[in-house]
């Protein structure tokens, strides 16, 4: 790739494929039937994907995954409610900090930012508050690539008789959840993430009594759920402007989705990223944040070489150059530095991006920079 088409080794937006792109370059009526069509479309694939058909309505929300979020939180959660939220990352604080805005009632569990949160801790922490409705949890937690216990958290709020609501931002399309199997309220994804859209939708699987309940819940007129699904039930038809082009864009992206194989492929495609991506940045000496036991394939946290050669900007804008684009850590504690598995990318992709990264670290010092921040 040349420095004005770089790959994106980020969590969203990625990497799309020429075809994707290709999708935004026709306009949309907003009103017209076959737009409508498109989106109803969309809705019954993703859908698909987690067995929800039967039990979930997929309410689709023009705006990034934050949107969707709050949507979810403020639809949901009843104004008297009280939400339990899991944090292991600074996705899980964001949850809290939308709970607080909102004005929904919300205690936290925050754990090491390398320690997933148990369902044992779950189990503890709903027998001593009766109070809690609802609990929170970030699958995939994107600011390390930490992976928590879903199904085994899943089980533990459904015997307290409490509602769960799942971010499922960076794992939704690539690690397998059934709904048939995890019950939840709702799981909450975006279009530019697993399935390899582009960025500007969110989406939220509401479970059908839950949003047939949640009607004068929400804090906001935009973000409501409830009026969302009833006005597209009604007319086929998004309440406000929605996003034409991200919405074809996904459409197409959806199509590729399963001639590559569907949820397997896509998964296996990112493991083979990772683990090409672990093997080659560890010949380099580059720590992984993570153990491998609870690294989910979709983004890693890599220590930064411990040495005054290492300034971060450099590095990025240096590797940037040889045509691939990095993230920044989000840690607080240690300074790291993240590359994206996700994305129209392959396990070659990634060996170029070691090899990408290894030529910047020589160019700002001595070959040995690297293995120094062993």
């Amino acid at each position: 790739m040349t420095t004005a088409a770089p790959i994106l080794l980020t969590p969203g937006p990625l990497t799309t494929s020429a075809r994707t792109r290709q999708a935004m370059m026709v306009d949309w009526g907003s009103w017209d039937d076959r737009f409508n069509q498109l989106t109803a479309s969309v809705c019954e694939q993703l859908l698909a994907i987690l067995n929800g058909t039967d039990s979930h309505h997929c309410v689709p929300l023009q705006g990034s995954g934050t949107f969707a979020v709050e949507a979810a939180i403020g639809t949901l959660v009843p104004r008297d409610g009280k939400v339990l939220v899991l944090i292991n990352g600074a996705y899980g604080k964001r949850l809290a900090k939308i709970c607080e805005v909102i004005g929904r009632e919300f205690s936290t569990f925050e754990t090491a930012e390398d320690e997933p949160t148990t369902a044992a801790d779950v189990d503890r922490l709903l027998h001593a508050d009766h109070a809690i409705t609802h609990v929170a949890l970030i699958h995939c937690e994107t600011s390390t690539g930490i992976l928590n216990p879903l199904q085994e958290i899943a089980q533990v709020v459904k015997r307290h008789g409490k509602r769960l609501i799942i971010d499922a931002m960076s794992s939704f399309g690539a690690l397998p959840i059934d709904a048939r199997e995890v019950p939840f309220d709702a799981l909450i994804a975006a279009s530019g993430k697993c399935l390899e859209g582009v960025p500007g939708m969110g989406f939220v699987f509401a479970e059908k009594h839950a949003l047939a309940a949640a009607q004068g819940n929400c804090h906001s007129l935009a973000m409501d759920l409830f009026d969302q699904h009833s006005y597209m039930a009604k007319t086929g038809q998004w309440r406000f402007t929605p996003p034409t082009h991200v919405v074809a864009a996904l459409h197409e992206a959806l199509l590729q989705y399963h001639e590559e194989g569907g949820l397997p492929a896509r998964h296996q495609r990112y493991a083979n990223n990772c683990q090409a991506l672990l093997h080659g940045m560890a010949e380099l000496g580059l720590r992984s944040f993570l153990p491998a036991a609870i690294q989910a394939p979709i983004i890693v946290t890599f220590h930064a070489p411990k040495d005054p050669r290492y300034p971060f900007k450099e590095f990025y804008e240096r590797v940037k150059a040889k045509g691939f684009i990095l993230y920044p850590g989000k840690l607080t504690q240690v300074e790291t530095f993240r590359v994206g598995c996700i994305g129209h990318v392959n396990a070659a992709d990634m060996r170029a991006a070691v090899a990408a990264i290894a030529q910047a670290l020589q160019e700002m010092g001595r070959s040995e920079l690297a293995r120094e921040g062993r």
